[in-house]
């Protein structure tokens, strides 16, 4: 389902490279919702970082491996900010069809990702259900993705996870959402 890290096959045998996927956007592209600044560190020097680990070698492969997964699913998802931003297509049917509305939907994403204490990861699957990831985790059910590390909010929104969260919605590209679902 997810073509969205390149492996670099080694003679047939299992993968043995990841390649950073990238930016479908300019590093200024999503104004105040991730700044450029923010999108330097994040994706410039942490998510290289899981994907430069992975291929030398260092830490945990699987802890890496995963941090690049999921900062793909991330960054792949969004766009500049135009209008309302309201889901489309597919989206909307499964966020009406399991929270009867766009602004319920938020809400309960919201309460839920409130109650990670510490870093995490939040997100919609393609089944309609809210989940977390404590940590770093492959998954194959993400449709929407939202990185709940302080990383992520701090350098445009310090500790407000409500504002960030409120932006990140004003950026979500809802054609890639629909692809995954």
């Amino acid at each position: 389902m997810y073509n969205f890290i390149k492996w670099t096959l080694n003679e047939g045998k299992e993968p043995k490279t990841l390649t950073q996927t990238a930016l479908p956007y300019s590093r200024d592209a999503l104004g105040k919702s991730l700044s450029k600044a923010a999108i330097d560190y994040h994706y410039g020097s942490l998510y290289k970082g899981y994907v430069d680990r992975y291929n030398a070698g260092e830490g945990d492969p699987d802890f890496n491996e995963a941090g690049a997964f999921l900062h793909d699913i991330y960054f792949t998802q969004f766009r500049s900010p135009k209008g309302s931003n309201l889901p489309i297509g597919k989206a909307l049917d499964l966020i009406n069809e399991h929270f009867s509305s766009w602004d319920k939907f938020k809400q309960t994403f919201e309460t839920e990702a409130m109650k990670i204490q510490g870093s995490g990861w939040i997100y919609l699957s393609y089944k309609g259900e809210i989940k977390t990831i404590k940590n770093h985790e492959i998954r194959k059910d993400i449709a929407l993705l939202i990185d709940w590390w302080e990383h992520a909010f701090n350098i445009d929104f310090r500790a407000d996870k409500k504002a960030y969260l409120a932006n990140q919605w004003k950026i979500i590209n809802w054609e890639t959402i629909n692809q995954r679902i």
